[in-house]
């Protein structure tokens, strides 16, 4: 066991709907909020569904969150420091844990924004 797992614990996704493909992509469902501090600019709150990424809010909303591998968990641009709202995240899966080791500025509330789905109002910091 990681360090890590000692302090990091999220909500295990329960009762979760799928999209009509079974694919077990989550179904749009009620609103959530997220607030993104960016270094040197006010909170931004925006809006989202549930289920959608932190990435993914960020850039329907023109947020500058970098994303060089795409969104596919292949590299840590899109690391963000979950400053509140960590149990409204989905569970961290190895993939992630693997390469958020590798992250700059590693903190015990990283997430990568392309893993890490909405379940509720979350407030993140973009590191520099």
């Amino acid at each position: 066991m990681r360090v890590r797992d000692i302090f990091f614990r999220v909500r295990p996704m329960e009762n979760t709907k799928t999209d009509s493909k079974g694919t077990g992509g989550l179904l749009a469902g009620k609103k959530v909020r997220v607030t993104f501090k960016v270094a040197g600019n006010p909170p931004v709150t925006v809006d989202a569904e549930e289920g959608r990424s932190i990435l993914d809010v960020a850039l329907d909303h023109e947020i500058p969150l970098e994303h060089n591998c795409g969104g596919s968990c292949a590299c840590t641009t899109c690391h963000v420091i979950v400053r509140e709202g960590m149990d409204h995240l989905s569970e961290m899966e190895e993939d992630e844990e693997d390469r958020l080791d590798k992250a700059r500025g590693l903190t015990l509330s990283s997430r990568l924004g392309c893993q890490a789905l909405l379940h509720g109002d979350v407030v993140v910091e973009i590191p520099k």
